[in-house]
């Protein structure tokens, strides 16, 4: 909770105002006069809720708010795996090679390069950046990180891989059958050849998938690969993975019966989750509750014994903390990520449209404007760096279009993370159990 308000009685009578500046006598009688901070809070919490169930979830009330924006903003779920912390010296023998699309994203390649950069500092990575070459030193320049690209380069920390002309964020996902040398192709073979353990491209998401696909290949018994997104839970340091939240937009049972095992994996094996909960998202917590392709996925997956089945899970409850894994199809994902994306906007446009106007309304914004920035920051998906393109046969991560330096650093650190925990073994022998 937030700490109470003085009592005025209690506090110590200056000696004399005269001696006190102005500004800070004004603060004083405006702090003595007017409701604890927290009276701010329960106003906006309160209003809050109009915004969305989501938001009027995971802002459920004062209480909830208080002990969220007083906990430091956690950069990424996965930062706890990697043991110690960002400033321990990395063993050059621990480091493992990311290829990474250095043309994908809609400012590349800037931000991707200067993430890369920063990655290298503080995971155990190595990375090989393929990308046009002449723009790649060009962002450099621009940014001012020639003299840093060169001293990773000299460590052997990060090698530049040439590429073709890139696919625009605008084209077509069977643009990766015409550009055979474009970036986000190159560094699928990277995989393929065993000269990377993960791919990341910020790039469209179309022709990532397609890509992995046609360079990759899918796991045998899986017929559709499926993209998976982290999700903020109340519990800052636990998410929810969803999937699938784009990748397939009309679905049968038998893929989200799959969707369900390709998540369980996932989430034990990198979010360290003893037994996940995998939940079936629907329109109700009954078995009988949802359309026709909900109650033959919960058939499935009741009788399924590879993992923990927790019932249907409804919208109000996908960041509830609930359950582990919550699947879906890829229409209904997507929906419910891009609302996702809104929330945090709206509700930080909401708690300062309920602050007091004028003078008292400066002076709450000034207690308060840091912590709502870690509210916004807590809602969205974005700040966990990417999603993870589950089914094919490699570790493949889709950062998100306008991705900056944070958030490539967050995506590459699950690249690491799936990588480093046998995800791909386990995948492995998961595929005798799917035909």
């Amino acid at each position: 909770m937030l700490p109470k308000d003085p009592d005025p009685s209690q506090a110590p009578e200056p000696r004399s105002k005269s001696t006190r500046p102005r500004a800070i006598r004004r603060l004083v009688i405006w702090y003595r006069r007017n409701s604890a901070v927290t009276t701010i809070v329960d106003s906006a919490a309160s209003s809050a809720s109009a915004a969305g169930t989501v938001a009027g979830t995971v802002v459920s009330g004062a209480g909830t708010v208080a002990s969220s924006v007083l906990q430091p903003l956690v950069f990424d779920p996965l930062r706890r795996l990697q043991g110690g912390n960002d400033e321990d010296e990395i063993n050059d023998d621990d480091r493992l090679w990311v290829a990474v699309d250095g043309m994908g994203g809609d400012d590349a390649p800037g931000p991707i390069l200067e993430g890369c950069l920063q990655a290298i500092e503080r995971l155990p990575l190595k990375i090989r950046f393929v990308g046009e070459q002449d723009r790649v030193r060009a962002a450099a320049a621009d940014l001012e990180l020639e003299a840093i690209l060169e001293k990773a380069q000299a460590s052997g920390h990060l090698e530049l891989v040439p590429s073709g002309p890139s696919i625009g964020m605008d084209d077509e996902a069977t643009a990766v059958r015409r550009k055979r040398d474009a970036s986000i192709n190159v560094a699928m073979d990277l995989v393929k050849q065993g000269r990377a353990t993960a791919v990341y491209s910020a790039g469209n998401s179309g022709a990532v998938m397609a890509s992995a696909i046609f360079r990759l290949g899918r796991l045998k018994g899986i017929d559709r690969p499926a993209i998976g997104a982290l999700f903020p839970t109340k519990d800052p340091g636990q998410p929810v993975l969803v999937l699938d939240v784009g990748a397939n937009m009309d679905c049968k049972p038998t893929y989200l019966h799959q969707f369900a095992l390709l998540g369980n994996i996932y989430s034990r094996d990198v979010l360290q989750v003893e037994q996940p909960r995998v939940g079936l998202l629907n329109i109700g917590e009954e078995e009988c509750k949802g359309n026709e392709l909900s109650l033959k996925t919960f058939e499935l997956l009741k009788e399924e014994s590879r993992l923990h089945f927790a019932g249907n899970c409804e919208g109000r409850d996908v960041l509830s903390g609930e359950f582990d894994v919550v699947v879906c199809d890829g229409f209904t994902g997507n929906v419910l990520l891009k609302f996702l994306e809104s929330v945090g906007s709206v509700l930080l446009g909401v708690l300062r449209s309920e602050l007091p106007r004028g003078r008292r309304g400066k002076v709450g914004s000034a207690f308060l404007i840091s912590n709502l920035k870690r509210i916004k920051k807590r809602l969205d998906h974005a700040e966990h760096g990417g999603a993870l393109l589950l089914g094919v046969n490699g570790i493949a991560v889709i950062g998100h279009g306008s991705s900056k330096a944070l958030s490539v650093v967050s995506a590459l650190r699950i690249a690491h993370s799936a990588a480093s925990h046998g995800v791909m073994d386990d995948l492995a022998a998961l595929q005798s159990g799917c035909d």
